[in-house]
This record gives C-alpha cells, structure tokens and sequence, in this order.
C-alpha cells in the first residue's frame, strides 16, 4: 500500500549554508552548543536561544534532524542517538551518516503549533531514497542528481509544492556532504548499528507521545516499519542476521533509558547485576561487540556496559578498539563462549573458528 500522506518543501526550499567540505560539522556543533554537552533534554526555545547567540541558523536542525516533544506544556527537544554520538564523539563521517541517515527517515516529533505535516518533515527525501534510490536504480548513485530529484517529486502526485528546484538541489548538496554514495555497502557499519538505535529511539518516543503500547517483542516490528531497510543501504543477509543482534543490545541496554544513570542502574538490580565498577574510574562511553561478527560494534553509555555484557556482547573500551585486532578479539569470546557452555555439561559440536566462518557465510 503506497502511503499517501502529502509532502510539504517546508523551509528547505531555503539556503542553510553548510560548508560544502566539512560534512555535516555545523550539525554537530550545532547540536553541542544546543545542549550545552549535556545528555538532557532541553527545551526548545533555550536550545534556539543558545545558537542565536552563536550566530548560526537553528531552524533546519531543529524541524528536520532533532527530536521534538510536548511535555507538560512545554516544547522539548530530547536526546537520542543522534544527540548521543555529537556530544560524546567528534565529528566524524560516521557522524555525518547517522545525520544524513536520519533526515531520510524524517521523524521529528512535534511541538506547539506545529503542522501535521511537520512530523514528517521530508517525506520526499525518504520516498526518494526508498522507491527510486533503493527500488529503482538498487543503489546506483551514478543516477542520482538534483534533476532526477526534481523530476522524481514534481512527477509525484503527493508532493504539493509549486516548485522542486531549489528542494532538488539542496538534497543532492545534503546527499554528497552526508556521504550517501559511502553508504552503499552491503557489510555492517558502525553508523548502521547507531541508526537501528535511532529509528527505535524515534519510533517509541513517537508511540508514547501518541499514547501507544510498546513493546519490546516488537522492537523489530518498529523498526521495518520505519522505513529502516528501504533507506539504510542495500539489503544483506549480514545485515539482516545483524539486526536481530542490536535490537537485542538495544533492549538490554535500557532501549530510552539507556541515557539514565538512574533508571540503568534500577534495571541492573533487578537482574543482580553491580554496575557501580564500571563506573567508578570513568564516564567515557564503551563499545559493545558482538562474537558472530567483529563489524557489528555499537558505542553505548557506559553504564549499560554490564549489561550489554549480558546480553552476549564482548566490550571494549575505545581506546582498546582502536588498537584491537578484531578478527582475533571475536575468536577469543567465541572460544570463552564454548568454554562457558561446556562447563554447564552442553556439548558444543563446533569448533571457534568453524562457527566464525558459518556466521560469516563462508
């Protein structure tokens, strides 16, 4: 069933000046001064006044890539993965993906006198992506320019803008500084793993705000219905087996709560699990990797790290990510995997390194 909600240019029609070689770094300076560095929510007219006074323009990161929402009457813009990895990391061309990835996906929340339509903000850049990027031209970025953009909307008839000139070649601008044309493999990906997080973080908040049920045995449901495969890259086996891994991470972690030392903690108690000496020397964020395949690796907040431990992630602190051999890394916890089930009497009936090519399709 195609969706028929209608597609509104809304203020990208208008220039928002981001340097052409640098990426996307206005986002994410943007988005650190917005938040003053801090993993709070904060609310959306202090947010515009932090970067009015910085000089630089807030209405494209704050109407096309944060998250709003109402709060007691009061308009938030709330942290999530995307705030997550600005404050937490430097920019970075995995940065500038997740941005990119999560404009496509194009669920902003709402606020106070927003329109309708503002929840889904460039519906035309996600249908564009998914019907004629994906479905069309399997990912031939050869094909893709501002007058295939433009043809393609004008051409739609639930776009309702008079002209898509300037709409085309602002997108084809994001799409070269985002890096789209990088975003086309098939293997896992750092920023992959940070954009099934994302979605789930987007797709909750949205649920809750709408008062829907969530639930957790339907994190994987949230996330294809987002749109998440029609605009993460192309489809693979690797990615699909990969999924069901992170979803998993993203539950144990907390899912929303991961953000909250507090509620990470009251989730660890009721599974016995002491966390307090994972944070006792540091705050840092940690890297959580799975033993079947040494690409999916996800950056989590520290006080999850326990509990991504749990739910059978091998973690790493980053500088030790840096420096690790991964290949060898993910031997070593297949092999302590092994071990641990022999010594509850389960009788492995593969090898380490048989189990590390069966997972890699080998």
């Amino acid at each position: 069933m195609v969706d028929q909600a209608k597609w509104h240019p809304g203020s990208f029609t208008k220039n928002f000046s981001w340097g052409a070689n640098q990426g996307l770094l206005e986002l994410h300076e943007i988005i650190r001064i917005g938040f003053a560095g801090e993993l709070s929510n904060v609310p959306r007219h202090v947010f515009r006044e932090r970067i009015k006074r910085s000089g630089r323009p807030d209405f494209i990161p704050i109407n096309f890539f944060l998250f709003n929402q109402i709060r007691n009457g009061t308009d938030f813009l709330l942290v999530d993965e995307l705030v997550f990895q600005a404050l937490k990391f430097d920019h970075s061309e995995r940065f500038d993906h997740l941005a990119l990835y999560t404009f496509m996906l194009s669920l902003v929340g709402t606020w106070r006198g927003a329109e309708v339509y503002q929840e889904r903000p460039a519906l035309w850049a996600h249908h564009y992506v998914g019907e004629r990027i994906n479905r069309s031209l399997n990912w031939d970025m050869t094909k893709v320019s501002a007058d295939d953009i433009e043809k393609f909307v004008l051409g739609d008839s639930r776009y309702v803008g008079q002209t898509g000139r300037k709409l085309a070649t602002n997108l084809n601008f994001l799409f070269r500084i985002g890096g789209l044309s990088k975003m086309m493999s098939r293997r896992v990906d750092r920023w992959w793993t940070d954009a099934i997080f994302l979605t789930l973080d987007r797709s909750i908040e949205t649920r809750r705000f709408q008062n829907q049920e969530i639930s957790q045995s339907k994190y994987e449901s949230y996330l294809f219905t987002s749109g998440f495969s029609e605009i993460s890259g192309p489809r693979s086996t690797e990615k699909d087996l990969a999924v069901h891994h992170v979803v998993r991470l993203f539950a144990a972690c907390g899912a929303r709560d991961r953000f909250n030392d507090e509620s990470v903690q009251d989730l660890a108690k009721t599974q016995l699990l002491d966390i307090e000496n994972w944070l006792a020397n540091s705050q840092d964020p940690v890297a959580a990797l799975h033993p079947t395949n040494f690409r999916i690796i996800k950056t989590i907040p520290r006080a999850c790290a326990i509990l991504a431990h749990y739910a059978g992630f091998a973690l790493l602190d980053l500088d030790q990510l840096a420096e690790a051999n991964l290949p060898d890394l993910v031997r070593e916890n297949l092999e302590k995997a092994l071990l641990s089930l022999k010594g509850r009497g389960i009788k492995p009936t593969i090898s380490a390194e048989e189990l590390m090519k069966l997972m890699r399709g080998e």
